[in-house]
C-alpha cells in the first residue's frame, strides 16, 4: 500500500521536481570551483610578503667552488661593479624622489600665485577707493605720454600745380 501511495505522490509532482536537471549540477560544480578559487586567493594574499619576498642581491654567494683563481677574482669583479651599479641606481632613485618633491612644491606655489591673481584681477573692477595700509610698498606711479599732436603740413604759399606740371614762379614786382 505504500508503493501506491509513493507513486501517486510521485506522479502529483511537476516534471521539474521530479529529477535534478544537469544545468542544477553545473551550477553546483561552478560555485564549489569559484568558492576553492576565492579561499586559495584569500590565503595567497595573507602571504603576499613570504612569496614575493627574495634575498638581496648581496647576500646572493654563488659557489666558487672549483673555480681557478682568475675565475674567482673576476667573478669578484663583477659583483663588485654590480653592488657600485646598485648603489648607483639607489642615489639616482633618491634625487627623482627629490626633484619630484621639489617639482610638487613649485606646482603648489604657482597654483597658489594663479588663484590669487585671478582674485586680484576679479577684485580689481570692483574695487573701492579704500586707503591702502601704510606698510604697504609706495603706489607704482604711472608715467603719462604726452599728448601727440596732429602735425599738419602747412599750406604752400604761392603758385600750386594741379596736374604735375611745374609752374614758374610769377615775376615778383621786384624783378619787374
Amino acid at each position: 500500500m505504500t508503493a501506491v501511495t509513493e507513486q501517486s505522490q510521485a506522479s502529483e509532482l511537476p516534471p521539474v521536481l521530479q529529477r535534478p536537471s544537469k544545468g542544477f549540477r553545473w551550477i553546483f560544480g561552478l560555485l564549489a570551483v569559484l568558492l576553492v578559487l576565492c579561499t586559495g586567493g584569500a590565503y595567497f594574499l595573507t602571504k603576499i610578503e613570504t612569496f614575493a619576498e627574495a634575498a638581496p642581491a648581496h647576500e646572493v654567494v654563488p659557489p666558487t667552488l672549483g673555480l681557478s683563481t682568475e675565475d674567482r677574482d673576476a667573478l669578484l669583479g663583477i659583483q663588485s661593479r654590480q653592488q657600485k651599479t646598485a648603489d648607483e641606481i639607489a642615489e639616482l632613485n633618491r634625487n627623482v624622489g627629490a626633484q619630484q618633491a621639489e617639482l610638487k612644491r613649485i606646482s603648489d606655489q604657482i597654483a597658489t600665485l594663479t588663484q590669487r591673481m585671478e582674485e586680484l584681477q576679479n577684485a580689481a573692477p570692483v574695487a573701492s577707493p579704500a586707503p591702502a595700509p601704510a606698510a604697504s610698498s609706495p603706489p607704482v606711479r604711472t608715467i603719462s605720454k604726452p599728448a601727440k599732436r596732429d602735425v599738419r603740413p602747412s599750406k604752400p604759399q604761392g603758385p600750386v600745380s594741379v596736374g604735375g606740371a611745374p609752374l614758374t614762379a610769377e615775376p615778383s614786382t621786384e624783378q619787374r
